[in-house]
């Protein structure tokens, strides 16, 4: 199957401000895109007037673009369509938690407290409701359970992200903030945990209220790789398309800048391009495409 993404969003600023987005697909994804989403940034004031930006991955591997904002703000705009295999994320019952001592040096900051993912306020909360559950994937399942059970959402705090230690008392959390105190209490159990941020369409259930075709997610590590969880919800999705990767939402921003702005309009979208759902290689990706008419100006 295919998915077709984008945004629009209008940023004000009263002075010349340097600005860096976080808003590409991440660059495990690009081989999948069918349809470039190059990011055209224009001038508010004068919106034939493109203004240029360079490239960088950061720390974490997340395609960042850096531009200066003129006087006045920027208009920015993609739009792409990219393959999904159409089938929800892969599972593994059998995945177990290495010890802490086996775990590659790589993977090792993410066991530790963060931002957002308090370990020292949750340790002994973690240890009473899962410590008693052999399996890593089983404690990891039983911790995303738990948290979808014990938190509510709320969309007004959708952006603005909380420590995992408040969510947990108040009980009322953003979208974010279940993935948070999610890879707390994974973290807390030696479970190597991290924070994800992308698309996520509405594919086989019902539009879920001010998620705007978009999550957040986490990854844990067990065996030798890192597999998707979603304590967020309790149905499983297709169509997570990474966006970020990080600690928490403080690694992931979607705009960051370097001076006062407001953001005026943002609006990201992404849903399924219909057609046939089965693993495609990258030349019938490009057939598929061309048959279904997705490169054609009414279909964007």
């Amino acid at each position: 199957m295919h998915i077709r993404y984008g945004y629009r969003i209008d940023i004000l600023c009263e002075a010349p401000t340097l600005l860096i987005t976080m808003l590409d697909i991440h660059p495990t994804l690009r081989s999948d895109i069918t349809r470039s989403d190059n990011m055209v940034a224009r001038s508010i004031r004068h919106v034939r007037t493109k203004i240029p930006h360079d490239e960088f991955l950061d720390p974490f591997g997340n395609r960042c673009r850096r531009l200066t904002m003129p006087a006045g703000g920027v208009i920015l705009k993609a739009r792409g369509i990219i393959h999904h295999s159409g089938f929800p994320e892969e599972r593994n019952p059998d995945a177990q938690a290495l010890p802490r001592a086996a775990l590659p040096a790589a993977i090792r900051p993410f066991l530790g407290s963060s931002r957002y993912c308090e370990t020292e306020a949750l340790a002994e909360t973690a240890r009473t409701w899962f410590g008693g559950i052999d399996g890593g994937w089983a404690r990891v399942t039983a911790i995303c359970e738990r948290v979808h059970q014990h938190l509510r959402f709320h969309a007004g705090l959708t952006n603005q992200p909380q420590g995992a230690s408040a969510v947990y008392t108040s009980q009322m959390a953003g979208s974010c903030d279940f993935a948070h105190l999610a890879i707390a209490f994974c973290r807390c159990l030696d479970i190597p945990a991290r924070f994800c941020r992308g698309h996520l369409p509405d594919i086989g259930v019902d539009p879920v209220e001010g998620d705007q075709n978009t999550g957040s997610w986490f990854e844990a590590y067990l065996g030798d790789r890192w597999w998707t969880f979603d304590a967020r919800h309790s149905t499983p999705r297709i169509g997570y398309i990474l966006i970020a990767r990080g600690r928490d939402a403080n690694d992931t921003p979607a705009l960051q800048a370097k001076g006062p702005y407001r953001t005026r309009l943002f609006r990201m979208v992404s849903e399924e391009v219909g057609g046939a759902r089965y693993p495609m290689s990258s030349a019938r990706r490009r057939e598929h495409s061309a048959r279904h008419g997705l490169f054609a100006e009414g279909k964007r």
